[in-house]
């Protein structure tokens, strides 16, 4: 990743490096085919039925199998029940409410704003990513079929259409998954974390044995770089797993993704080993290996130290990369703390179908009224020039551009732009007039129809960069080819789909990329201090003496604070494509927030674990003496971490003792119980408990004096 953000700025040429781009993202690797597969299969099968038994809205089942199938086997297994179930909510609530508003104009243009602005925030707050999406799509194109001037009984008949089509995009997306889950067994998690692992590993030892890394090698490490780790991310918020493991788990994703970054960026640097490199080198392979193995053999890794007494490295990032296998094992090792029974988390006090975040976080507020204000714009201008066949294309990109937002940025404003060329009037109108009319038969479709989708899912398998592309490209080539079952005589149809398609990214890139936009490096370190913000927060936790309360409190703030790691990752990425003045000064401070943000996931992990002591749950009562010197260790270290925010902002804050002194009076009044032996809890249960307390007071030494 650092590899590409360099040839950003060093390519003597735009067209040389674009060139260079397309080649490595679109550069097979493991498991790129098997992705593409049932992404073709999936949508294929959607097509075949929906033109055979003449399904109308074929294109919003083929859009959703898309979407749906880049989630794990797994996670899409689980939600399929939801899934379907939230075809019949959406399908009802059009029929119920719209059947009390049709006949009143004010109230009806009411119940369009309000289900836009419901239906970007089930977008935003919803956990399950297939339930969201299929209430979204119902909605978006439901509102159409009730703006039209016909009888109420082909609205309705209309609608029950829409539901019978996006069903069977679920059901088939759900049999496809299925199948390759038996066909291909494994953890969609920990299968590819491993093979990260393992390329690092072999680079490790090429070096180590002073050998130059072959080709193959250098170009894995570098693809897995440039994959980056936010479709790692993003099945850890769709799987269903508990709050404490997905906590865990997008620690160790966030370490391992800035092991692979820093490894890529040394394959482009030359320097000479001596023999205390090579076996440092050597030591630091061994060690990943030990980590990959007990990865995959559901093992947890004991804690790895190096020596620093070593003299200094003439390999760069060697010390760096060492920091980073070392943080590793305690993200693991804190899985301990798991086998005790801890109160219910807000996912089973409340639904699971909302983040529990969800009433709390203002940010989901804000992305359900910027949705809202796009698509009701799209809604006024359509209306208001009597083109009601640009409605539904309008509102669907809108919703399906929302979907995959990665802050503002002007890759993503030309991925829509230049996606809406090539695959509305390129391959859609192309198609119209140069293929189509050559095509007499369901076959001969299916045949161009799998090719399309082939395209468009290998750009969908890129990176986070690209991915975006081919997605558009389905969208509207699927908006212009799947709506009827016959020939088309006449363009008009497709120009109509084509505009609405044009009218909705254009209002998105309004809203979003203008009104509210920021440069991304702003919005980056903005979110960046907002996660110190919310950890400062958490620290200082429980407040209320209220248990459920408590609860309720720090379970929600650790899922904002997760959230804002991932968003802080998301733009990190987004940056990299960012041109401008500030480049430079971007790219640099983008260096610093990426080898801070490891630190701060395992201050957050760690702080996590020790948050049983402090609400003294069954096996984890400390000593009156040790509880109130772990309450001022929490103040101290919540003015620590708010004192670095502050300096982020640019405001005087001054360093603390007191941080330091907190934590020494926490030491004497550990080991003083271990010594006289405390009634209730044993000795290295307290010594576990300073083991932890140390290491977030090394890990907050170390970040304060970084930033």
């Amino acid at each position: 990743m650092a590899t590409i953000a360099q040839s950003l700025h060093e390519s003597p040429g735009a067209l040389p490096w674009f060139l260079d781009f397309l080649k490595e993202e679109l550069a097979p690797y493991p498991g790129r085919a098997g992705i593409v597969a049932r992404m073709v299969i999936a949508a294929a099968l959607v097509m075949i039925i929906c033109e055979t038994f003449r399904i109308p809205y074929a294109f919003e089942a083929a859009i959703y199998t898309l979407i749906i199938s880049r989630a794990s086997p797994r996670a899409t297994l689980q939600s399929a029940g939801t899934t379907f179930l939230f075809v019949g909510v959406g399908g009802a609530y059009v029929l119920i409410s719209a059947g009390f508003v049709i006949s009143i104009p004010i109230l009806h243009f009411l119940w369009v704003i309000a289900s836009f602005v419901l239906t970007f925030y089930a977008l935003s707050a919803m956990t399950n990513y297939g339930a969201a999406s299929t209430f979204a799509l119902v909605i978006a194109v439901g509102i159409p079929i009730w703006e039209r001037h016909v009888s109420a009984e082909t609205n309705v008949e209309d609608t029950l259409w829409l539901t019978l089509a996006v069903s069977v995009g679920a059901l088939v997306t759900a049999a496809i998954e299925l199948a390759f889950a038996r066909v291909n067994p494994g953890d969609d998690i920990v299968l590819p974390i491993a093979e990260r692992l393992s390329a690092v590993e072999s680079l490790l030892v090429c070096y180590a044995k002073r050998c130059p890394p072959d080709d193959p090698s250098k170009k894995k490490i570098i693809r897995f770089a440039m994959l980056g780790t936010s479709s790692l991310r993003g099945l850890l918020r769709r799987a269903d797993y508990s709050t404490h493991y997905r906590a865990q788990m997008s620690g160790v994703v966030a370490l391992v993704g800035r092991l692979v970054d820093i490894t890529a960026t040394l394959t482009g640097l030359s320097f000479e080993l001596t023999d205390t490199d090579a076996e440092q080198l050597r030591t630091l392979g061994m060690a990943v290996a030990i980590i990959r193995t007990d990865l995959m053999n559901r093992r947890i890794s004991s804690t790895i130290h190096f020596d620093p007494d070593h003299a200094p490295s003439h390999v760069p990032l060697l010390h760096e990369m060492q920091h980073t296998v070392s943080l590793i094992p305690q993200a693991f090792t804190y899985s301990e703390s798991t086998k005790v029974h801890l109160p219910p988390s807000p996912d089973a006090l409340q639904s699971k179908l909302l983040a529990p975040d969800a009433f709390v976080n203002p940010e989901h507020l804000k992305f359900a009224l910027r949705g809202c204000l796009a698509a009701s714009g799209c809604y006024i201008i359509y209306n208001s020039i009597a083109w009601p066949n640009i409605g539904a294309p309008a509102i669907a990109t809108c919703l399906l551009t929302a979907i995959s937002a990665v802050g503002a940025s002007r890759q993503r404003q030309i991925l829509r732009f230049a996606a809406f060329v090539v695959g509305g009037l390129l391959i859609g109108i192309g198609s119209e007039i140069f293929i189509l009319p050559h095509l007499d038969s369901i076959g001969g479709f299916a045949i161009f129809f799998i090719l399309v989708m082939a395209l468009v899912s290998w750009f969908m398998t890129s990176s986070p960069r690209l991915s975006y592309f081919g997605f558009q490209i389905a969208v509207v080539f699927c908006l212009i080819n799947l709506q009827e079952f016959a020939r088309q005589t006449s363009l008009a149809a497709a120009r109509d789909r084509i505009v609405g398609v044009g009218l909705g990214l254009c209002m998105m890139w309004l809203v979003f990329d203008r009104l509210w936009s920021a440069p991304i490096a702003v919005e980056m370190k903005k979110t960046f201090i907002s996660s110190l913000r919310l950890l400062a927060q958490l620290i200082r936790e429980p407040v209320s003496k209220d248990p459920k309360v408590a609860v309720g409190q720090t379970y929600s703030l650790r899922e904002m604070i997760n959230s804002s790691f991932d968003q802080v990752r998301a733009l990190a990425d987004g940056l990299l494509l960012e041109l401008g003045p500030t480049r430079l000064q971007d790219l640099a401070l983008r260096g610093r927030i990426v080898r801070w943000q490891p630190r701060l996931r395992m201050l957050f992990i760690t702080r996590v674990t020790l948050w049983r002591y402090r609400v003294r749950l069954p096996g984890f009562e400390l000593p009156a003496p040790v509880a109130r010197a772990q309450q001022e260790f929490d103040k101290g270290l919540a003015d620590v971490v708010d004192g670095m925010a502050d300096r982020l902002e640019g405001k005087a804050s001054e360093r603390k003792d007191d941080f330091e002194d907190a934590f020494g009076d926490l030491e004497k009044k550990v080991l003083s119980c271990c010594s006289t032996g405390p009634q209730g809890l044993l000795a290295p249960e307290l010594r576990t408990f300073l083991a932890l307390s140390r290491s977030i007071e090394n890990v907050t030494s170390s970040l304060d004096n970084d930033i």
